[in-house]
């Protein structure tokens, strides 16, 4: 890692380099995970809600380790150790440094939804035409991200960094790890407002990635989101807008919906028209597929390259993952949930051609609204003709009674807990049923997904 020394890593963490023999060595890799630690590597020593890092600093000598960063001096190190107040912040530090070093283009991606997949599309594009390292998993936080800079390595041309936020000022610190030279947004919906109060507050919020990014960079938005087109370029950055609307500067016509199998649409863009197929079902990736095609020119790919990439995109577990199953058709989108998200899973679930059967769980973290947007997602679910809605958890109840209300026809059930639902569904689902299944993270619907899986 360039110019990773122990001395270096002290300074930019502000710790104090201790034992140590004045080895110029540059680190291997920077972990948090004693379980990832390379020979030459450097471990940071963080207490954790399950398990203390300082525990497992006694492994790191016999694991040829370089050094250790840690919040108070160890009984049993055996290698130099950088001492500092606070584990999490000195990663951050660290990370930022690293990120100085550095000198590939890095995007940036936020946005309330569809920014993971927005990643994996634009991840996809970029692969084409250099080696590209994205985030994994939900690597997308205040230690996710700075974990997924100190991963970029010197192969590397490329990097796509999801960011992911709740509250005001996190955006602003994780633009300063990152450093983009490319923005995206995605849009702006009505994730997060127990904190960020509104749309308005949550495009404030969101807009802070803008803090400290490449002052000649790229800003792209999603130019058919209402909030997005109040964002304006900044000092010698560029911003261009996506989307159906022909008034965009990149725009899709010609959009063909290919049901679960994806769509097809021809994207214009400058002077180039080329047709894109997107094996993602949903009509937001089509937006996604902008998002894709814009950053890959704006990198100099050509137009068969950034074909390639989105053509060969795959879905991320636990978001809009198609899985066919003997028996019944899962779409898999369990990772997180808002009303904006919800919807379009809905949507993506009407697509369907045999019975469609909605499994949804809690919305979180929706603040004072939360009865009223769990009663909307109820009313668009009979909006949208779905034939079995399953709602479960307290929250749901009000998803439960809208739907109800609002009943055209449709079979509607309602269970407090996700276990209790489990013990029932078997009885409820028919062969050849299209299952979508959605709910925010902490109601662990992946459970019900495997469930599905094993009793196909």
């Amino acid at each position: 890692m360039k110019n990773m020394t122990l001395v270096n890593i002290a300074k930019a963490c502000g710790g104090k380099l201790l034992e140590d023999k004045g080895s110029s060595r540059e680190a291997s890799c920077v972990v948090i995970d004693s379980r990832k630690m390379e020979e030459g590597g450097v471990f940071i020593a963080a207490r954790g809600e399950r398990a203390d890092g300082h525990d497992f600093i006694p492994q790191m000598k016999e694991k040829g380790a370089l050094g250790v960063v840690c919040e108070k001096i160890p009984d049993d190190c055996g290698v130099p150790y950088i001492l500092v107040k606070d584990s999490f912040q000195a990663l951050k530090d660290i990370a930022e440094y690293y990120r100085q070093q550095l000198s590939i283009p890095i995007v940036g991606i936020t946005g309330s939804v569809g920014k993971t997949s927005t990643k994996e599309m634009i991840a996809g594009v970029l692969s084409e035409g250099f080696r590209t390292l994205k985030t994994e998993g939900n690597f997308n936080n205040e230690i996710g991200l700075p974990l997924t800079v100190l991963q970029i390595r010197q192969e590397h041309e490329a990097a796509v960094l999801e960011m992911g936020i709740s509250d005001f000022g996190e955006m602003h610190r994780l633009s300063k790890i990152a450093k983009p030279d490319i923005c995206v947004m995605t849009n702006i919906g009505q994730c997060h407002l127990e904190n960020l109060g509104s749309r308005e507050g949550i495009l404030k919020a969101k807009s802070e990635i803008f803090d400290f990014m490449n002052p000649e960079g790229h800003i792209f938005v999603n130019g058919d989101d209402d909030m997005l087109l109040k964002v304006k370029a900044k000092e010698n950055r560029q911003i261009a807008h996506f989307g159906l609307n022909p008034s965009n500067e990149v725009y899709a016509s010609d959009v063909m919906n290919r049901g679960l199998l994806g769509s097809q649409a021809v994207i214009h863009m400058d002077l180039e028209v080329f047709p894109v197929t997107i094996p993602l079902p949903g009509g937001h990736m089509v937006y996604n597929a902008l998002a894709a095609a814009v950053v890959g020119k704006c990198l100099g790919l050509k137009k068969e390259q950034i074909q390639a990439g989105i053509a060969k995109v795959e879905a991320v577990g636990g978001r809009s993952h198609v899985i066919s199953l003997p028996s019944c058709t899962v779409i898999d989108d369990c990772y997180n949930a808002n009303p904006v998200s919800m919807k379009a899973a809905l949507d993506l679930l009407a697509m369907a051609l045999t019975r469609k059967v909605a499994v949804l769980g809690d919305m979180f973290e929706l603040g004072e609204r939360e009865k009223e947007l769990h009663e909307v997602v109820g009313e668009y679910a009979m909006e949208k003709e779905i034939d079995v809605l399953i709602c479960v958890g307290k929250l749901s109840e009000h998803m439960y009674k809208a739907a109800c209300e609002k009943n055209r026809g449709s079979k509607v059930y309602y269970f407090e807990t996700r276990d209790e639902m489990l013990t029932n569904l078997k009885g409820i689902l028919k062969p050849g049923d299209s299952i979508l299944v959605k709910a925010s993270h902490g109601m662990q619907f992946e459970k019900a997904v495997e469930f599905l899986q094993k009793f196909d």
